[in-house]
Protein backbone atom coordinates (compact mmCIF):
# COMPACT_ATOMS: atom_id res chain seq x y z
CA UNK A 1 0.00 0.00 0.00
CA UNK A 2 1.79 3.31 -1.19
CA UNK A 3 2.33 5.52 2.22
CA UNK A 4 0.28 8.75 2.71
CA UNK A 5 1.69 11.72 3.14
CA UNK A 6 0.67 14.46 5.11
CA UNK A 7 3.34 16.71 5.30
CA UNK A 8 1.60 19.31 3.19
CA UNK A 9 -2.21 18.72 4.80
CA UNK A 10 -3.39 22.35 4.60
CA UNK A 11 -2.57 23.22 0.82
CA UNK A 12 -3.58 19.60 -0.02
CA UNK A 13 -6.85 20.13 1.83
CA UNK A 14 -7.54 23.25 -0.27
CA UNK A 15 -6.26 21.71 -3.50
CA UNK A 16 -8.46 18.92 -3.14
CA UNK A 17 -11.64 20.69 -2.32
CA UNK A 18 -11.09 22.79 -5.52
CA UNK A 19 -10.63 20.50 -7.67
CA UNK A 20 -13.45 18.80 -6.51
CA UNK A 21 -15.43 21.83 -7.35
CA UNK A 22 -13.93 22.14 -10.49
CA UNK A 23 -14.63 18.20 -11.87
CA UNK A 24 -18.55 18.20 -10.12
CA UNK A 25 -20.11 19.87 -13.77
CA UNK A 26 -17.24 18.05 -15.67
CA UNK A 27 -18.15 14.98 -14.61
CA UNK A 28 -21.63 15.78 -15.07
CA UNK A 29 -21.45 17.05 -18.42
CA UNK A 30 -19.18 13.93 -19.75
CA UNK A 31 -21.00 11.38 -18.18
CA UNK A 32 -23.92 12.81 -20.06
CA UNK A 33 -21.78 12.96 -23.74
CA UNK A 34 -20.23 9.66 -23.07
CA UNK A 35 -24.23 8.23 -23.53
CA UNK A 36 -23.29 6.79 -19.92
CA UNK A 37 -25.55 9.29 -17.96
CA UNK A 38 -24.62 11.69 -15.07
CA UNK A 39 -23.77 9.46 -12.59
CA UNK A 40 -21.64 7.32 -14.57
CA UNK A 41 -19.54 9.93 -14.90
CA UNK A 42 -19.55 11.44 -11.30
CA UNK A 43 -18.67 7.38 -10.73
CA UNK A 44 -15.68 7.53 -12.90
CA UNK A 45 -14.47 10.96 -11.41
CA UNK A 46 -14.23 9.29 -7.77
CA UNK A 47 -13.06 5.91 -8.25
CA UNK A 48 -10.35 6.78 -11.13
CA UNK A 49 -10.09 10.31 -8.99
CA UNK A 50 -8.98 8.24 -6.18
CA UNK A 51 -6.98 5.39 -7.36
CA UNK A 52 -4.78 6.95 -9.81
CA UNK A 53 -3.84 9.25 -7.36
CA UNK A 54 -2.91 6.48 -4.47
CA UNK A 55 -0.99 4.39 -6.56
CA UNK A 56 0.13 6.45 -9.85
CA UNK A 57 3.39 8.30 -10.36
CA UNK A 58 2.43 12.00 -10.53
CA UNK A 59 1.65 13.27 -6.72
CA UNK A 60 -0.24 16.39 -7.79
CA UNK A 61 -2.37 14.96 -10.90
CA UNK A 62 -5.94 14.83 -10.64
CA UNK A 63 -7.67 12.28 -12.45
CA UNK A 64 -11.35 11.70 -13.79
CA UNK A 65 -12.90 11.80 -17.22
CA UNK A 66 -11.70 13.75 -20.04
CA UNK A 67 -12.34 14.51 -23.79
CA UNK A 68 -10.59 11.77 -25.43
CA UNK A 69 -12.07 8.99 -23.44
CA UNK A 70 -15.58 10.54 -23.57
CA UNK A 71 -15.22 10.09 -27.74
CA UNK A 72 -14.84 7.17 -27.56
CA UNK A 73 -17.31 5.92 -25.05
CA UNK A 74 -19.90 7.62 -26.69
CA UNK A 75 -18.82 5.56 -30.28
CA UNK A 76 -19.04 2.73 -28.20
CA UNK A 77 -22.25 3.21 -26.40
CA UNK A 78 -24.43 4.21 -29.62
CA UNK A 79 -22.83 0.86 -31.40
CA UNK A 80 -24.08 -1.15 -28.32
CA UNK A 81 -27.52 0.65 -27.37
CA UNK A 82 -29.07 -0.64 -24.42
CA UNK A 83 -25.60 -2.80 -23.16
CA UNK A 84 -23.70 -0.14 -20.52
CA UNK A 85 -22.52 -3.90 -19.06
CA UNK A 86 -20.56 -4.21 -21.86
CA UNK A 87 -19.19 -1.13 -22.35
CA UNK A 88 -18.34 -0.98 -18.60
CA UNK A 89 -16.63 -4.23 -19.26
CA UNK A 90 -14.75 -2.36 -21.67
CA UNK A 91 -13.70 0.36 -19.38
CA UNK A 92 -12.37 -2.74 -17.07
CA UNK A 93 -10.10 -4.05 -19.94
CA UNK A 94 -8.81 -0.94 -20.72
CA UNK A 95 -7.29 -0.61 -17.06
CA UNK A 96 -5.76 -4.56 -17.21
CA UNK A 97 -4.65 -2.88 -20.76
CA UNK A 98 -3.23 0.51 -18.72
CA UNK A 99 -1.60 -1.65 -15.54
CA UNK A 100 0.18 -4.25 -18.42
CA UNK A 101 2.09 -1.10 -20.17
CA UNK A 102 3.20 0.27 -16.63
CA UNK A 103 4.44 -3.33 -15.72
CA UNK A 104 6.04 -3.99 -19.01
CA UNK A 105 7.31 -0.32 -18.55
CA UNK A 106 6.10 1.20 -22.12
CA UNK A 107 5.23 4.43 -20.67
CA UNK A 108 8.77 6.09 -21.67
CA UNK A 109 7.70 5.04 -25.23
CA UNK A 110 4.43 6.32 -24.77
CA UNK A 111 5.47 9.84 -24.31
CA UNK A 112 7.72 9.57 -27.24
CA UNK A 113 5.06 10.17 -29.86
CA UNK A 114 5.48 13.73 -32.14
CA UNK A 115 3.94 16.90 -30.79
CA UNK A 116 2.21 17.65 -34.38
CA UNK A 117 1.34 14.29 -33.71
CA UNK A 118 -0.45 15.02 -30.51
CA UNK A 119 -0.86 18.05 -31.41
CA UNK A 120 -3.63 16.80 -34.16
CA UNK A 121 -5.06 14.40 -32.56
CA UNK A 122 -5.65 16.40 -29.42
CA UNK A 123 -7.08 19.00 -31.53
CA UNK A 124 -9.16 17.00 -33.35
CA UNK A 125 -10.90 15.23 -30.56
CA UNK A 126 -12.03 18.92 -29.42
CA UNK A 127 -13.42 19.60 -32.66
CA UNK A 128 -15.53 16.49 -31.96
CA UNK A 129 -16.39 17.39 -29.15
CA UNK A 130 -17.90 21.26 -29.93
CA UNK A 131 -19.34 19.48 -32.63
CA UNK A 132 -21.77 16.87 -31.22
CA UNK A 133 -22.73 19.61 -28.51
CA UNK A 134 -24.37 22.11 -31.07
CA UNK A 135 -27.40 19.95 -31.08
CA UNK A 136 -27.95 19.78 -27.55
CA UNK A 137 -27.18 23.57 -27.38
CA UNK A 138 -29.99 23.86 -29.68
CA UNK A 139 -32.47 21.80 -27.38
CA UNK A 140 -32.26 18.44 -30.03
CA UNK A 141 -30.28 15.26 -29.10
CA UNK A 142 -27.58 14.62 -32.09
CA UNK A 143 -26.16 11.29 -33.35
CA UNK A 144 -23.16 10.04 -32.02
CA UNK A 145 -20.62 10.42 -34.81
CA UNK A 146 -18.54 13.34 -35.89
CA UNK A 147 -20.21 13.68 -39.73
CA UNK A 148 -24.11 12.37 -39.20
CA UNK A 149 -23.76 15.03 -36.16
CA UNK A 150 -22.34 17.85 -38.44
CA UNK A 151 -25.28 16.85 -40.80
CA UNK A 152 -27.76 16.94 -37.75
CA UNK A 153 -26.34 20.77 -37.29
CA UNK A 154 -28.50 22.18 -40.33
CA UNK A 155 -31.44 19.59 -39.16
CA UNK A 156 -31.45 21.17 -35.08
CA UNK A 157 -30.91 25.14 -36.74
CA UNK A 158 -34.62 24.58 -39.17
CA UNK A 159 -36.17 23.47 -35.33
CA UNK A 160 -34.27 25.26 -32.43
CA UNK A 161 -35.59 24.96 -29.15
CA UNK A 162 -35.73 28.75 -27.76
CA UNK A 163 -35.53 27.82 -23.94
CA UNK A 164 -32.60 25.35 -24.48
CA UNK A 165 -30.56 27.69 -26.62
CA UNK A 166 -31.01 30.86 -23.83
CA UNK A 167 -29.67 27.97 -21.61
CA UNK A 168 -26.87 27.52 -24.06
CA UNK A 169 -26.02 30.30 -25.02
CA UNK A 170 -26.03 31.82 -21.33
CA UNK A 171 -23.91 29.08 -20.37
CA UNK A 172 -21.24 29.37 -23.11
CA UNK A 173 -20.70 33.30 -22.49
CA UNK A 174 -20.25 32.66 -18.81
CA UNK A 175 -17.67 29.93 -19.26
CA UNK A 176 -15.80 31.90 -22.03
CA UNK A 177 -16.13 35.01 -20.32
CA UNK A 178 -15.74 34.51 -16.41
CA UNK A 179 -13.51 36.79 -14.84
CA UNK A 180 -9.98 34.86 -13.95
CA UNK A 181 -10.09 37.01 -10.50
CA UNK A 182 -13.30 35.43 -9.80
CA UNK A 183 -12.16 32.02 -10.36
CA UNK A 184 -10.03 31.94 -7.70
CA UNK A 185 -13.64 32.16 -5.74
CA UNK A 186 -15.92 30.03 -7.71
CA UNK A 187 -14.51 28.27 -10.82
CA UNK A 188 -15.57 29.26 -14.31
CA UNK A 189 -17.36 25.53 -15.05
CA UNK A 190 -19.29 25.61 -11.74
CA UNK A 191 -19.95 29.28 -12.37
CA UNK A 192 -21.71 28.62 -15.78
CA UNK A 193 -23.59 25.09 -14.48
CA UNK A 194 -24.78 27.66 -11.71
CA UNK A 195 -25.90 30.33 -14.46
CA UNK A 196 -27.44 27.83 -16.50
CA UNK A 197 -29.18 26.14 -13.93
CA UNK A 198 -30.65 29.18 -12.53
CA UNK A 199 -31.78 30.24 -16.43
CA UNK A 200 -33.27 26.89 -16.81
CA UNK A 201 -35.60 27.34 -13.90
CA UNK A 202 -37.41 30.51 -16.33
CA UNK A 203 -37.48 29.02 -19.39
CA UNK A 204 -38.68 25.46 -20.98
CA UNK A 205 -35.64 23.77 -21.02
CA UNK A 206 -34.83 19.94 -21.24
CA UNK A 207 -33.38 19.08 -18.09
CA UNK A 208 -31.21 15.88 -16.68
CA UNK A 209 -34.41 14.60 -14.77
CA UNK A 210 -33.77 11.93 -11.58
CA UNK A 211 -29.95 10.87 -10.99
CA UNK A 212 -29.52 7.99 -8.68
CA UNK A 213 -27.80 8.85 -5.88
CA UNK A 214 -25.86 7.02 -2.82
CA UNK A 215 -22.99 4.20 -3.67
CA UNK A 216 -22.91 2.40 -6.43
CA UNK A 217 -23.78 -1.52 -7.45
CA UNK A 218 -20.91 -3.77 -8.35
CA UNK A 219 -20.48 -4.25 -12.26
CA UNK A 220 -18.90 -7.36 -13.23
CA UNK A 221 -17.67 -8.33 -16.66
CA UNK A 222 -20.05 -9.65 -19.35
CA UNK A 223 -18.12 -11.69 -21.75
CA UNK A 224 -21.13 -11.33 -25.72
CA UNK A 225 -18.93 -13.46 -27.90
CA UNK A 226 -20.67 -11.40 -30.90
CA UNK A 227 -19.71 -8.09 -29.26
CA UNK A 228 -16.05 -9.20 -27.91
CA UNK A 229 -13.89 -7.46 -30.72
CA UNK A 230 -15.72 -4.35 -30.46
CA UNK A 231 -14.85 -4.47 -26.66
CA UNK A 232 -11.60 -5.25 -26.97
CA UNK A 233 -10.72 -2.63 -29.63
CA UNK A 234 -12.75 -0.20 -27.64
CA UNK A 235 -10.41 -1.10 -24.60
CA UNK A 236 -7.01 -0.93 -26.03
CA UNK A 237 -7.69 2.48 -27.90
CA UNK A 238 -9.04 3.71 -24.42
CA UNK A 239 -5.96 2.26 -22.87
CA UNK A 240 -4.14 4.26 -25.39
CA UNK A 241 -6.01 7.18 -25.53
CA UNK A 242 -5.70 7.32 -21.57
CA UNK A 243 -2.00 6.66 -21.13
CA UNK A 244 -1.20 9.40 -23.77
CA UNK A 245 -3.80 11.52 -22.49
CA UNK A 246 -2.40 11.37 -18.83
CA UNK A 247 1.20 11.45 -19.33
CA UNK A 248 0.87 14.39 -21.18
CA UNK A 249 -0.92 15.98 -18.24
CA UNK A 250 2.11 14.76 -16.07
CA UNK A 251 4.90 16.55 -18.19
CA UNK A 252 2.48 19.79 -17.38
CA UNK A 253 2.52 19.07 -13.35
CA UNK A 254 6.27 18.18 -13.63
CA UNK A 255 6.55 21.87 -15.51
CA UNK A 256 4.59 23.67 -12.57
CA UNK A 257 5.88 21.54 -9.34
CA UNK A 258 9.37 21.11 -11.15
CA UNK A 259 9.14 17.81 -10.07
CA UNK A 260 9.25 14.50 -11.95
CA UNK A 261 7.06 11.84 -12.66
CA UNK A 262 6.91 8.53 -12.65
CA UNK A 263 5.19 7.09 -16.16
CA UNK A 264 5.35 3.48 -15.80
CA UNK A 265 3.89 3.99 -12.25
CA UNK A 266 1.76 6.52 -13.20
CA UNK A 267 0.39 3.92 -15.93
CA UNK A 268 -0.23 1.59 -13.32
CA UNK A 269 -2.37 4.06 -10.92
CA UNK A 270 -4.29 4.95 -13.72
CA UNK A 271 -5.09 1.19 -14.88
CA UNK A 272 -6.05 0.20 -11.65
CA UNK A 273 -8.28 3.14 -11.50
CA UNK A 274 -10.19 2.41 -14.73
CA UNK A 275 -10.81 -0.92 -13.35
CA UNK A 276 -12.39 -0.07 -10.44
CA UNK A 277 -14.75 2.20 -12.22
CA UNK A 278 -15.55 0.18 -14.52
CA UNK A 279 -16.45 -2.48 -11.75
CA UNK A 280 -18.90 0.19 -10.51
CA UNK A 281 -20.78 1.63 -12.98
CA UNK A 282 -17.71 4.42 -13.83
CA UNK A 283 -16.42 6.23 -17.00
CA UNK A 284 -13.01 5.88 -18.26
CA UNK A 285 -10.86 8.64 -17.20
CA UNK A 286 -7.44 10.18 -17.37
CA UNK A 287 -5.27 12.44 -16.08
CA UNK A 288 -7.02 15.76 -16.29
CA UNK A 289 -4.59 19.03 -17.39
CA UNK A 290 -7.50 21.61 -16.39
CA UNK A 291 -8.31 20.40 -13.00
CA UNK A 292 -4.85 19.20 -11.94
CA UNK A 293 -3.52 22.86 -12.36
CA UNK A 294 -6.45 24.10 -10.38
CA UNK A 295 -5.33 21.47 -7.57
CA UNK A 296 -1.83 22.33 -7.83
CA UNK A 297 -2.30 26.50 -7.97
CA UNK A 298 -4.32 26.13 -4.59
CA UNK A 299 -1.72 24.25 -2.88
CA UNK A 300 -2.22 20.37 -4.25
CA UNK A 301 1.18 18.68 -4.22
CA UNK A 302 0.74 15.64 -2.62
CA UNK A 303 -1.71 12.44 -4.08
CA UNK A 304 -3.61 13.08 -1.12
CA UNK A 305 -5.12 16.06 -3.10
CA UNK A 306 -6.45 13.41 -5.79
CA UNK A 307 -7.90 11.45 -2.99
CA UNK A 308 -9.66 14.11 -0.98
CA UNK A 309 -11.11 15.37 -4.95
CA UNK A 310 -13.06 12.41 -4.81
CA UNK A 311 -13.92 12.60 -1.56
CA UNK A 312 -15.76 15.81 -2.41
CA UNK A 313 -17.52 14.47 -5.34
CA UNK A 314 -18.60 10.95 -3.56
CA UNK A 315 -20.23 13.79 -0.79
CA UNK A 316 -22.14 15.24 -3.46
CA UNK A 317 -23.70 12.01 -4.90
CA UNK A 318 -24.32 10.59 -1.68
CA UNK A 319 -26.49 13.77 -0.09
CA UNK A 320 -26.50 16.47 -3.26
CA UNK A 321 -27.84 13.93 -6.03
CA UNK A 322 -31.43 15.47 -6.39
CA UNK A 323 -30.03 18.46 -6.99
CA UNK A 324 -28.94 18.42 -10.23
CA UNK A 325 -32.03 16.74 -11.73
CA UNK A 326 -32.70 20.39 -12.39
CA UNK A 327 -29.85 20.76 -14.70
CA UNK A 328 -30.81 21.48 -18.35
CA UNK A 329 -28.97 19.66 -20.86
CA UNK A 330 -27.80 22.94 -22.83
CA UNK A 331 -25.97 23.84 -19.94
CA UNK A 332 -23.73 20.45 -19.68
CA UNK A 333 -23.31 21.40 -23.57
CA UNK A 334 -22.44 24.39 -22.93
CA UNK A 335 -19.34 24.16 -20.27
CA UNK A 336 -18.26 21.16 -22.91
CA UNK A 337 -18.43 23.67 -25.63
CA UNK A 338 -16.02 25.55 -23.26
CA UNK A 339 -14.15 21.95 -22.80
CA UNK A 340 -13.12 21.32 -26.50
CA UNK A 341 -12.62 24.69 -26.92
CA UNK A 342 -9.76 24.43 -24.64
CA UNK A 343 -8.87 21.55 -25.81
CA UNK A 344 -8.24 22.35 -29.27
CA UNK A 345 -4.42 23.35 -29.47
CA UNK A 346 -4.47 27.28 -29.95
CA UNK A 347 -0.91 28.09 -28.87
CA UNK A 348 0.70 25.75 -31.98
CA UNK A 349 -1.90 26.83 -34.35
CA UNK A 350 -0.98 30.82 -34.04
CA UNK A 351 2.59 29.96 -34.17
CA UNK A 352 2.77 26.82 -36.76
CA UNK A 353 3.45 29.28 -39.79
CA UNK A 354 6.58 30.23 -38.62
CA UNK A 355 8.08 25.96 -37.90
CA UNK A 356 8.30 23.49 -40.35
CA UNK A 357 5.58 22.93 -42.97
CA UNK A 358 6.25 19.29 -42.89
CA UNK A 359 5.30 19.75 -39.14
CA UNK A 360 2.01 21.75 -39.60
CA UNK A 361 0.88 19.30 -42.75
CA UNK A 362 1.04 16.71 -40.24
CA UNK A 363 -0.83 18.33 -37.50
CA UNK A 364 -3.63 18.98 -40.00
CA UNK A 365 -3.78 15.48 -41.52
CA UNK A 366 -3.63 14.02 -38.03
CA UNK A 367 -6.54 16.42 -36.98
CA UNK A 368 -8.57 15.27 -40.27
CA UNK A 369 -8.29 11.77 -39.27
CA UNK A 370 -9.27 12.19 -35.79
CA UNK A 371 -12.64 13.92 -36.55
CA UNK A 372 -13.60 11.55 -40.23
CA UNK A 373 -12.00 8.58 -39.37
CA UNK A 374 -11.36 7.32 -35.73
CA UNK A 375 -8.33 8.15 -33.34
CA UNK A 376 -6.06 5.00 -33.09
CA UNK A 377 -5.80 5.56 -37.35
CA UNK A 378 -5.24 8.91 -36.65
CA UNK A 379 -2.58 8.43 -34.43
CA UNK A 380 -0.92 5.53 -35.99
CA UNK A 381 -0.95 7.03 -39.33
CA UNK A 382 0.90 10.00 -37.66
CA UNK A 383 3.54 8.31 -36.11
CA UNK A 384 4.44 6.33 -39.28
CA UNK A 385 4.78 9.34 -41.36
CA UNK A 386 6.61 11.59 -38.52
CA UNK A 387 8.78 8.45 -37.80
CA UNK A 388 9.29 8.43 -41.93
CA UNK A 389 10.23 12.12 -42.29
CA UNK A 390 12.58 11.94 -39.07
CA UNK A 391 14.60 9.03 -40.50
CA UNK A 392 15.02 10.85 -43.82
CA UNK A 393 15.98 14.37 -41.70
CA UNK A 394 18.28 12.06 -39.63
CA UNK A 395 20.05 9.99 -42.76
CA UNK A 396 20.19 13.25 -44.79
CA UNK A 397 22.27 14.85 -41.96
CA UNK A 398 24.48 11.63 -41.82
CA UNK A 399 25.54 11.21 -45.24
CA UNK A 400 26.44 14.79 -45.22
CA UNK A 401 29.03 14.33 -42.39
CA UNK A 402 30.08 10.91 -43.17
CA UNK A 403 30.67 11.46 -46.82
CA UNK A 404 32.05 15.29 -46.00
CA UNK A 405 34.43 15.53 -49.20
CA UNK A 406 36.96 16.51 -49.18
CA UNK A 407 37.62 15.89 -45.37
CA UNK A 408 38.61 17.81 -42.87
CA UNK A 409 41.97 16.94 -41.14
CA UNK A 410 42.34 16.80 -37.32
CA UNK A 411 45.70 17.49 -37.03
CA UNK A 412 49.21 19.09 -38.54
CA UNK A 413 50.74 15.57 -39.67
CA UNK A 414 46.98 14.33 -41.26
CA UNK A 415 46.88 17.66 -43.25
CA UNK A 416 50.47 17.29 -44.61
CA UNK A 417 49.75 13.31 -45.56
CA UNK A 418 46.68 14.79 -47.14
CA UNK A 419 48.41 17.70 -48.95
CA UNK A 420 50.61 14.58 -50.39
CA UNK A 421 47.85 12.22 -51.21
CA UNK A 422 46.94 15.42 -53.60
CA UNK A 423 42.86 14.30 -53.72
CA UNK A 424 43.64 10.37 -54.26
CA UNK A 425 42.77 9.34 -50.57
CA UNK A 426 39.46 10.11 -48.94
CA UNK A 427 38.43 9.35 -45.59
CA UNK A 428 34.52 8.44 -44.57
CA UNK A 429 34.41 9.44 -40.70
CA UNK A 430 31.54 8.26 -39.37
CA UNK A 431 30.19 9.72 -36.31
CA UNK A 432 28.13 7.46 -34.79
CA UNK A 433 25.95 4.32 -35.80
CA UNK A 434 24.38 4.65 -39.20
CA UNK A 435 20.80 4.72 -39.28
CA UNK A 436 18.96 2.38 -41.84
CA UNK A 437 17.46 5.42 -43.75
CA UNK A 438 21.17 6.22 -44.62
CA UNK A 439 23.10 3.65 -45.71
CA UNK A 440 21.60 3.30 -49.72
CA UNK A 441 22.13 6.88 -50.24
CA UNK A 442 25.50 6.57 -48.91
CA UNK A 443 26.59 4.09 -50.91
CA UNK A 444 25.57 5.97 -54.11
CA UNK A 445 26.93 8.88 -52.68
CA UNK A 446 30.59 7.51 -52.34
CA UNK A 447 30.87 5.58 -55.67
CA UNK A 448 29.79 9.12 -57.78
CA UNK A 449 32.27 11.14 -55.84
CA UNK A 450 34.92 8.61 -56.30
CA UNK A 451 34.71 8.00 -59.96
CA UNK A 452 34.26 12.03 -60.26
CA UNK A 453 37.11 12.71 -58.08
CA UNK A 454 39.59 10.42 -59.14
CA UNK A 455 39.94 8.57 -55.61
CA UNK A 456 42.56 5.86 -55.38
CA UNK A 457 42.28 4.83 -51.53
CA UNK A 458 39.20 5.12 -49.42
CA UNK A 459 39.85 5.12 -45.27
CA UNK A 460 36.94 3.96 -43.30
CA UNK A 461 37.24 5.57 -39.69
CA UNK A 462 35.11 3.90 -37.53
CA UNK A 463 37.15 4.54 -34.59
CA UNK A 464 33.47 6.77 -32.84
CA UNK A 465 31.09 3.59 -34.11
CA UNK A 466 30.03 1.89 -31.19
CA UNK A 467 27.80 -0.76 -33.12
CA UNK A 468 26.43 -1.37 -36.44
CA UNK A 469 23.08 -2.72 -37.76
CA UNK A 470 22.64 -5.30 -40.53
CA UNK A 471 21.82 -2.03 -42.79
CA UNK A 472 25.14 -0.36 -41.96
CA UNK A 473 26.99 -3.72 -41.90
CA UNK A 474 26.19 -4.12 -45.72
CA UNK A 475 26.76 -0.39 -46.21
CA UNK A 476 30.42 -1.00 -45.60
CA UNK A 477 30.55 -4.56 -47.22
CA UNK A 478 29.25 -2.24 -50.39
CA UNK A 479 31.50 0.33 -50.06
CA UNK A 480 34.63 -2.11 -50.19
CA UNK A 481 33.06 -4.20 -52.31
CA UNK A 482 32.41 -1.31 -54.60
CA UNK A 483 35.96 0.09 -54.28
CA UNK A 484 37.35 -3.29 -55.48
CA UNK A 485 35.51 -4.09 -58.45
CA UNK A 486 36.39 -0.15 -59.23
CA UNK A 487 40.23 -0.61 -58.84
CA UNK A 488 40.62 0.85 -55.24
CA UNK A 489 41.80 0.53 -52.07
CA UNK A 490 39.65 0.08 -49.20
CA UNK A 491 41.16 0.51 -45.34
CA UNK A 492 39.61 0.33 -42.49
CA UNK A 493 39.79 2.13 -38.82
CA UNK A 494 39.86 1.78 -35.44
CA UNK A 495 36.98 -1.04 -35.38
CA UNK A 496 35.86 -1.85 -32.21
CA UNK A 497 35.48 -5.53 -31.32
CA UNK A 498 31.54 -5.47 -31.03
CA UNK A 499 31.64 -3.84 -34.88
CA UNK A 500 33.93 -7.21 -35.71
CA UNK A 501 31.75 -9.22 -34.11
CA UNK A 502 28.82 -8.07 -35.99
CA UNK A 503 30.42 -7.75 -39.41
CA UNK A 504 31.65 -11.30 -39.07
CA UNK A 505 28.12 -12.88 -38.07
CA UNK A 506 26.85 -11.19 -40.69
CA UNK A 507 29.09 -12.84 -43.46
CA UNK A 508 30.37 -8.82 -44.06
CA UNK A 509 34.22 -9.83 -43.34
CA UNK A 510 35.03 -11.73 -46.36
CA UNK A 511 38.07 -11.14 -47.82
CA UNK A 512 39.53 -9.56 -44.84
CA UNK A 513 43.44 -8.03 -45.62
CA UNK A 514 45.14 -7.69 -42.23
CA UNK A 515 47.22 -5.20 -43.75
CA UNK A 516 44.38 -3.01 -44.62
CA UNK A 517 43.01 -2.99 -40.78
CA UNK A 518 44.76 -0.41 -38.62
CA UNK A 519 44.10 0.46 -35.04
CA UNK A 520 43.94 4.47 -35.78
CA UNK A 521 43.07 6.98 -38.52
CA UNK A 522 46.37 8.75 -38.88
CA UNK A 523 48.09 5.41 -39.51
CA UNK A 524 45.89 4.44 -41.97
CA UNK A 525 46.62 7.85 -43.81
CA UNK A 526 50.41 7.21 -43.25
CA UNK A 527 49.93 3.51 -44.63
CA UNK A 528 47.96 5.01 -47.69
CA UNK A 529 50.31 7.99 -48.66
CA UNK A 530 53.29 5.28 -48.62
CA UNK A 531 51.45 3.37 -51.06
CA UNK A 532 50.89 6.15 -53.23
CA UNK A 533 54.26 7.52 -53.24
CA UNK A 534 56.25 4.26 -54.13
CA UNK A 535 53.80 2.54 -56.68
CA UNK A 536 52.61 3.85 -60.01
CA UNK A 537 49.04 4.91 -59.59
CA UNK A 538 48.40 2.38 -62.49
CA UNK A 539 49.42 0.03 -60.32
CA UNK A 540 47.32 0.35 -57.14
CA UNK A 541 46.95 -2.63 -55.59
CA UNK A 542 43.12 -4.02 -56.79
CA UNK A 543 42.29 -6.09 -54.13
CA UNK A 544 40.26 -4.64 -51.76
CA UNK A 545 39.44 -6.01 -47.72
CA UNK A 546 36.45 -5.89 -45.34
CA UNK A 547 37.53 -5.26 -41.93
CA UNK A 548 36.45 -4.04 -38.36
Amino acid sequence: MPRIDISNLRGDLFGGITAGIVALPLALALGVASGMGPIAGLYGAIFVGFFAALFGGTPAQISGPTGPMVVVLAGVAASLPGRPDLVFTAVMLAGLFQIGFGVLRLGEYIRLVPYPVVSGFMSGIGVIIVLLQVGRLLGSEPPGDTVSALVHIAHALSEVDRGASTVGVLTVAVAFCWPKGFAKYLPAPLAALIAGTIAGLFVNAPVLGDIPSGLPRLQMPVFDREAMLLVLEVAIVLAALGAIDSLLTSLVADNVTRTRHDSNRELIGQGIGNTVAGLFGGIAGAGATMRTIANIRTGGRTPLSGMLHAVVLLAFVLGLGPLAARIPHAALAGILVKVGWDIIDWNYLKRAHRGPRWDLLLMFVVLGLTVFADLITAVAIGVVLASIAYVRQVATAQIEAVAEWPHVPRTEEEAELTRRAGGRIHVLDFAGPLSFGATADLVHHVRERSRRDGTKILILDLSRVPFVDVSAARAIEAIVTDARQSNRTAFLAGVKDEVLRVLTALGADHGIDERHVFPTRIEALREAVSMLETAHDSALPRRTAIAG
